[in-house]
């Protein structure tokens, strides 16, 4: 199959400005993304999405390619990024006559995945019947033992409730957080529908300390810590 790695970085981070493009370890944010996605074999081109000429210099010194700056309606707050897939895969096949089967999606907020990682994800797609891959790491709480809602007033129950309760955490069904390290996704799922979940996905589990997504200052912080220490 045809891969396009694809890395999605804007410009207007509210919770760490100028993430994407933040040193960790002496390599810009978006860089590790970029070097991980270049040793991928199957992996043909390596774009990135931006809105920022800022993001596209530094990703074109890492080895990128940016073929197209990202419009504005899809670079706000509350753009689905499911429909930033959606523009560079349209953008790809439409302009540069790409034929693309399977797209690898590294968000730049990932940067302690492996190699490994992403092959496996893309193991997992090209074993078939499936729409598309995600990564998961094992969650520390449950809906079923001890996250709880509150209603309007102020009363407290399980997520989920079961007609026979949970009273050990070792009893309730494992479930796991989704993360944002790899997605591997057919192209022509991704023009035909709206999210992962309205097709068929498998997961492929990655350790916690692979799996951290900066968002903030402390998440930086502790992927600096991990790759010091590492």
């Amino acid at each position: 199959m045809k891969y396009v790695a694809l890395i999605c970085a804007r410009g207007g981070s509210k919770g760490l400005p100028g993430k994407n493009i933040k040193k960790l370890g002496g390599t810009p944010l978006i860089g590790w993304s970029i070097k991980v996605a270049k040793r991928i074999e199957r992996v043909s081109r390596v774009i990135v999405s931006t809105d920022s000429e800022e993001i596209a210099e530094i990703a074109l010194e890492y080895g990128a390619e940016v073929p197209f700056m990202r419009p504005k309606d899809l670079a706000l707050d509350d753009s689905p990024e499911w429909l930033v897939w959606r523009h560079a895969i349209n953008y790809l096949e439409s302009r540069q006559g790409e034929k693309i089967e399977g797209l690898v999606v590294l968000p730049a907020t990932a940067p302690l995945r492996s190699i490994e990682d992403v092959n496996d994800c893309i193991d997992e797609f090209e074993k078939g019947e499936v729409d598309s891959v995600i990564t998961v790491s094992e969650a520390n709480r449950s809906p079923y033992f001890n996250m709880i809602v509150n209603d309007k007033k102020g009363y407290s129950s399980l997520v989920i409730q079961l007609k026979k309760g949970i009273v050990r955490r070792q009893d309730a069904p494992k479930v796991y957080d989704m993360t944002t390290v790899a997605y591997v996704v057919n192209t022509n799922f991704v023009k035909k529908f709206d999210g992962i979940f309205e097709g068929m996905v498998k997961s492929v589990v990655v350790p916690p300390e692979r799996a951290i997504d900066i968002d903030t200052m402390l998440d930086f912080k502790i992927a600096e810590y991990l790759i010091l220490n590492r």
